[in-house]
């Protein structure tokens, strides 16, 4: 039923989000469409965001960004398993949003480029000016 939508169809209770009448601004599609990216260049940028969405990944993250840290540093600052934290480092290699160095026997991290902080803080000031 109509009245148990958030809006009925007719002209005086369209949704917010919609617009009231089907009009394509052409040369603004035309103008976008020609910046637009490829689509393996949207996909790739969808996957680093899929990589940087889990917590303990983003907490890692924003470690990195202050200092080098080995696994054994990351574990005892984040209070988890040096197995677990392996494993999220992996991934993040495998993204190659982090990048290591060796020293004797020790492996230190770091981010892989100034991107990533970026990336990094740009989603924290975002979340701190919602807030």
């Amino acid at each position: 039923m109509a009245q148990d939508l958030p809006y009925a169809n007719n002209q005086t209770d369209i949704a917010p989000d919609c617009c009231e009448t089907s009009f394509i601004h052409e040369e603004a599609v035309r103008t976008v469409r020609e910046r637009m990216p490829a689509p393996e260049v949207t996909q790739a940028v969808a996957d680093f965001f899929r990589v940087m969405s889990d917590p303990t990944r983003m907490r890692i993250l924003c470690a990195l960004g202050q200092s080098e840290l080995c696994v054994c540093d990351l574990a005892a600052l984040l209070g988890m398993s040096e197995s677990a934290v392996s494993h999220q480092l992996r991934t993040l290699r495998a993204a190659r949003v982090v990048r290591t160095r060796r020293e004797g026997r020790i492996v230190y991290y770091a981010l892989d480029d100034h991107h990533v902080r970026t990336a990094y803080k740009m989603g924290e000031e975002h979340v701190l000016e919602v807030l």
